[in-house]
């Protein structure tokens, strides 16, 4: 099998990928992940994965490499991670009684031929009406620090969450079937004997 490597060093991806049962090696992009202006959404995460695993392909000389990046759209607005606590109340005030949407862009490179392919995945998430109260207990925990939309759809920021349409790995921020069936092209075959 060949050596795969994961451009990341997001706990929440490595967990999803260990899911899958194969040896992987982390070896974090260190890139720009702003968006560009007038960027669409699923332009931007499609650019940004690109980007990390090109950046980690100057780095190794042959494996599979996996980068995602993932972006939360509420009216049009993209929200990343957030820059400070107000920050991070102002993302999940605009969430609280609202459907948004969660992209994750996949790309999977080979280091060695240079193929990749990029891949989206969209999930519609609908939030409760939370109250401020709530979302000032929840930024003091620290989990939405780190988080596109500034929440853990796998952590405590579960609570807000009324339902999901879609994959709940694409939320978390990497969809699994995606990448899946991206290896598995790629000449990984992870379910056959």
């Amino acid at each position: 099998m060949k050596r795969i490597i994961l451009a990341s060093q997001s706990p929440r991806r490595l967990k999803i990928l260990e899911l899958l049962h194969i040896e992987f090696d982390c070896c974090p992009a260190d890139i720009d992940e702003d968006f560009l202006p007038d960027e669409k959404p699923r332009d931007a995460v499609k650019r940004i994965a690109q980007r990390k695993a090109e950046q980690v392909q100057k780095r190794i000389e042959r494996g599979l490499i996996i980068a995602a990046d993932t972006v939360v759209v509420c009216n049009g607005e993209m929200l990343g991670k957030p820059g400070d606590e107000q920050d991070a109340f102002n993302k999940l005030s605009l969430l609280k009684g609202r459907k948004h949407e969660v992209i994750t862009a996949v790309c999977v490179l080979d280091a060695e031929s240079g193929f990749f392919e990029v891949q989206d995945e969209t999930t519609r998430v609908y939030f409760r009406n939370i109250t401020d109260d709530e979302i000032r207990a929840y930024i003091l925990t620290g989990e939405p620090m780190d988080k596109a939309g500034a929440y853990a759809i796998q952590g405590t920021g579960s609570v807000f969450i009324e339902r999901i349409e879609g994959c709940y790995f694409n939320v978390v921020g990497l969809p699994l079937k995606n990448v899946y069936f991206m290896l598995k092209r790629c000449g990984v075959k992870l379910l056959e004997v």
